[in-house]
């Protein structure tokens, strides 16, 4: 167990929240925690204990562990951080302390609160683990394996109890020593002996009754072996019972094994005969599979000779299909050069048509478009003077617009701004309302909860009320039938014990002895009276007793729990009914869900606040460029005035009056783009015509090439791709399909299968289910027989353990009374009188000295060395619990109070460290890699605390670290890494300081 880091609020006299790094203050091994009297160094062990725990070291109540220097708003807190069992672990605990309520006035009981996180060393991050405080608890002693005495004793090594223990005497020495190795277990194994030799007795007496039970169940299930041959009668008290009892038990094994093994070779007889039959019903499958498929073969052979015409169509046209994709190319070339001369034949036509002097050849209608287009050029700047006028007119109408428009626009924005702080003032109050409805949606909602678990706790009130009721009735009627019981057996009981000697005399035998008065004569056997009651009369009747008791203690906890249940939650809601908590809980849920609607409006409406801002910036923006923008459209329209004015002037002089330039230039435009396109569709109509001709020449020499005797002959056979493939898929399918017919047909198993008969599957099967049907009943009467076999086994086997466990009984009951006494040592065996716990915490003893002298020795510089001994300190004081101690100078062995104060720190020292590692060990071997030493260095000069040190700085070597909390002003010069703790006015502060930081300082 290492410590990496603390932190504790409010605790002890802590009044803010104190962190201290373990890690840092262990980096050296050794640590100082020192201050002032008082000041809290002792409660930063308590911390640690109350993290493990829940608990500090004595008995000091949780409600006392908070800072009386605390405000009531701070709670008292521990955080724990350690390493334990290869794992990286957090507990948080706060004790049941009163807080502020948080809402209205008063206060409030927070109860215990415990938290327990791992760290994954995969993901770096922590899960939590529990928030019980027993699972918890159970959790952190299973991994320490030791409880909180034995932490507080190992780990917080108290100095002063060492040095009592080092002198108590035997009987103060054996409590402390109990409570570190829990030698409960011993006492109670004290305890065991004594209550088993009791136990005994009652064996003895009922050991009779089981044989006799064993003996009837082994009639049962011997069956007919039982038939054969009847058990012996037998009577409890028997001599011979038991030899009788086995030695029928052996017989009806015997029989039982015969019986199982004709059984036996009857199912193995069935399992010959299934195997057989499963051979014939697999054969005739096999056969009935190869003559079908011998018939399918010759039905496809008949149906491809069918199809074989089709076949050989199909074949003769795929080939001339393959022949005419050669004339292909040629024929699509053809066809395409059909259609553009036919396309650009139609738009010669077209394009003459449109002309207003007729048709000509391409040469002339070139010429004409030239001389319309050199008309256009003369036309050009008056086009572009006309062009300017138009552009100008529309830039002076753009700018007309515009100017309406901003003066527009600037009367809505002074409305708009006119009526601003009322909408502002309406958004503050809606962000206000929001605001409040969610204040009031969280108060409502905590006690919505309140609600909601009073409602609940209140349901189960009343569900429990009802159980209650229930339970206390079946308790009742189970007493009333666990008395009538009990009244009906001691009646049998007392009637049976009446009629006794009718029973008896029903056993008797002539010449054989009665077992009453030995005599071998009968003369006047007692005869069964009216209303006689037999054993098994009795023995039922005892045993409905025995149950009706059983159930009525099933009730009477039933009703206990019931009623543990019921009044827990009476503690929460006493007796307020349910339809008024409902109300309640539905009046809040209601109050809950409007202010929750109310409060969600918060967003919206700051979204909306800070729309309307935005608005009202931008329209203050847009109101300033208005205004500049209004001076500069009155500039540029001055502007365009004056040009208009002049373009218009020199349109005038180059047009003389014959309307617009953009009119006569069109209708030139229009005419000669006419003359232009009849001049090119003229020339594309004689191109077309000359690469047609090339075509057809082309196409008749491909048809040849390929076979046909005309262009038609070729066009006619061809086929698409889709058509070529199809056509060529159905002549192979063909000839796949006669492929497999030919390999069917000639399959050797195939012709061996057809020669033979038709084979009958259906027959062959159900021999095989009359012989599936034998083998089921042969295997149940196998079962049957083993069970009946494992059933005596099992019986004989129980019937012989309590026959050997008959004759030692009586030995065991000696034994035990041996032990007994031996335990609790009163025996003349026992030397020492020593009971079973000192003798065990004698052995631990022995081994905690053996562990101190090792560092006795060192701290002593060789002298001392702690022994154990047997001897008795006192006349009245325990056997084996002594310790003295050794003196290597002198070679005496004295008593350990004749030790100075030095010496008897630095040896109880010794011996708590010797006692951890032994505790440890116990423990089960957990690791402590952090030990805390409490006060006693003050008595030990110069040259012993070198010593001393020099043993605490050797468990480094171990990979510990040791923290020393001494007032010892000498240890804060020799060791470097140290915790101060400062107490103050309003509580104590801690100051730490490493091993690093105190090296720099040097």
């Amino acid at each position: 167990m290492r410590l990496h880091r603390l932190k504790v609020t409010a605790f002890g006299p802590y009044r803010r929240t104190e962190e201290i790094d373990f890690d840092e203050l262990s980096s050296g091994g050794i640590f100082l925690l020192h201050g002032a009297t008082g000041a809290g160094k002792t409660s930063v062990l308590d911390a640690v204990c109350f993290a493990l725990y829940g608990e500090v070291p004595g008995v000091r109540p949780r409600n006392r562990l908070r800072s009386d220097h605390a405000t009531p708003d701070q709670l008292t807190e521990v955080v724990l951080e350690l390493t334990v069992g290869g794992r990286r672990l957090e507990l948080t605990r706060r004790p049941e302390q009163e807080r502020p309520k948080r809402r209205g006035t008063g206060t409030t009981v927070d109860k215990h609160f415990s938290a327990l996180r791992e760290l994954s060393p995969s993901t770096g991050e922590w899960t939590a683990l529990s928030r019980s405080h027993q699972e918890i608890g159970e959790e952190i002693r299973q991994l320490l394996g030791m409880s909180r005495e034995q932490f507080c004793q190992v780990v917080l090594l108290p100095q002063g109890q060492f040095a009592t223990f080092l002198r108590a005497d035997a009987t103060e020495r054996g409590k402390l020593l109990g409570r570190l190795f829990g030698t409960d277990r011993f006492v109670g194994a004290e305890r065991w002996l004594f209550e088993r030799r009791g136990a005994v007795e009652d064996r003895v007496r009922a050991q009779d009754q089981r044989l006799i039970a064993l003996a009837h169940q082994m009639r049962q299930a011997a069956g007919r072996a039982a038939a054969e041959q009847p058990p012996p009668e037998t009577a409890p008290g028997e001599p011979e019972l038991a030899e009788r009892v086995l030695g029928w038990a052996a017989f009806a094994r015997t029989a039982a094994r015969e019986h199982a093994d004709v059984a036996e070779l009857a199912l193995s007889a069935a399992e010959s005969a299934l195997k057989e039959a499963e051979s014939d019903l697999e054969a005739a499958r096999e056969t009935a599979e190869l003559q079908q498929r011998y018939t399918d073969a010759q039905a496809r052979s008949a149906q491809l000779a069918a199809e074989r015409t089709r076949y050989e169509a199909d074949t003769e046209r795929w080939e001339r299909a393959s022949a005419a994709q050669q004339v292909t190319p040629a024929l699509d070339a053809r066809d395409t050069a059909q259609r553009e001369h036919e396309a650009a034949e139609s738009a010669r036509q077209r394009t003459a048509a449109a002309l207003p002097d007729g048709p000509a050849d391409a040469d002339q209608l070139a010429q004409r478009a030239g001389r319309l287009r050199e008309d256009l050029g003369r036309l050009d700047a008056a086009r572009r003077a006309e062009n300017r006028v138009n552009e100008l007119v529309a830039a002076r109408d753009g700018l007309d617009r515009e100017a309406a428009a901003d003066e527009q626009a600037e009367r809505d924005t002074a409305a708009w701004l006119a009526d601003w702080d009322q909408v502002r003032a309406a958004h503050q109050r809606r962000i206000d309302t929001a605001h409040e409805a969610g204040q009031r949606a969280i108060q409502l909602a905590g006690q919505l909860d309140a609600a909601r678990t009073a409602l609940a706790a209140a349901r189960r009130r009343d569900e429990l009320i009802d159980l209650e009721r229930a339970a206390d009735e079946r308790l009742l009627r189970a007493r009333e039938t666990a008395a009538a019981a009990r009244e009906r057996w001691l009646e049998l009981k007392e009637r049976r014990l009446r009629g006794i000697a009718a029973e008896l005399a029903g056993e008797l035998a002539d010449g054989e002895p009665c077992p009453v008065c030995g005599s071998a004569a009968h003369p006047a056997p007692a005869e069964p009276g009216t209303g006689h009651v037999d054993r098994d009369t009795e023995e039922r009747a005892q045993a409905d007793s025995l149950r009706a008791d059983e159930t009525r203690g099933a009730a009477e906890i039933e009703l206990h729990t019931v009623r543990e249940r019921l009044a827990a939650a009476r503690e929460t809601v006493a007796d307020r009914p349910v339809a008024e908590l409902a109300a309640r809980l539905a009046e809040l849920a209601d109050a809950h869900d409007q202010a929750a609607r109310a409060a969600a409006d918060v967003h919206p409406a700051r979204e909306a606040w800070e729309l309307a801002e935005r608005e009202h910036q931008r329209r203050v923006d847009a109101q300033q460029r208005a205004s500049a923008r209004a001076a500069d459209l009155l500039a540029r329209r001055e502007t365009l005035d004056a040009e208009l004015a002049a373009l218009r002037e020199q349109l005038t002089g180059l047009l003389d009056g014959e309307g617009s330039a953009a009119e006569h230039a069109s209708r030139l435009e229009r005419l000669a783009a006419a003359y232009t396109a009849a001049a090119d569709a003229a020339k594309a109509a004689s191109g077309t015509a000359e690469r047609l001709a090339q075509a057809e020449t082309r196409l008749t020499a491909a048809a040849r090439g390929a076979g046909f005797d005309t262009v038609s002959q070729a066009a006619d056979a061809r086929l698409d791709a889709a058509g070529l493939r199809a056509l060529r898929e159905r002549i192979e399918e063909h000839q796949t399909r006669q492929a497999a017919v030919t390999r069917e047909l000639a399959d050797p198993e195939v012709l061996a299968a057809a020669a033979l008969p038709p084979a009958d599957p259906r027959r062959r099967r159900d021999e095989f289910d009359a012989a599936s049907d034998r083998l089921r009943d042969a295997f149940a009467a196998r079962q049957a027989a083993r069970s009946r076999c494992a059933e005596l086994d099992r019986l004989s086997a129980e019937a012989e353990r309590q026959t050997a466990e008959l004759a030692p009984l009586r030995e065991e009951y000696t034994r035990l009374r041996r032990l007994a006494e031996l335990v609790s040592g009163s025996s003349t065996e026992n030397q020492y009188r020593m009971r079973l716990e000192s003798y065990v915490l004698a052995a631990r003893l022995e081994q905690v000295a053996n562990a101190a002298s090792l560092r006795l020795r060192r701290m002593s510089s060789g002298r001392y060395t702690l022994v154990h001994t047997d001897a008795r300190i006192s006349g009245r004081g325990r056997w084996g619990l002594g310790l003295r101690v050794v003196d290597a100078w002198t070679g005496t062995e004295r008593d350990t109070t004749t030790l100075s104060g030095g010496e008897t720190f630095f040896a109880s020292l010794a011996l708590a460290l010797g006692l951890a590692d032994v505790v440890t060990e116990e423990a089960g071997g957990v690791r402590l890699d952090t030990l805390f030493i409490d006060e006693g260095f003050g008595s030990l000069d110069e040259q012993t605390l070198d010593e001393v040190l020099d043993v605490l700085d050797g468990l480094r070597e171990r990979d510990r670290a040791v923290g020393i909390v001494s007032h010892v002003a000498d240890l804060r010069q020799r060791i470097p890494a140290q915790l101060e703790v400062v107490k103050g006015r309003y509580g104590s502060v801690v100051r730490q300081r490493s091993s690093a930081e105190a090296r720099v300082g040097g």
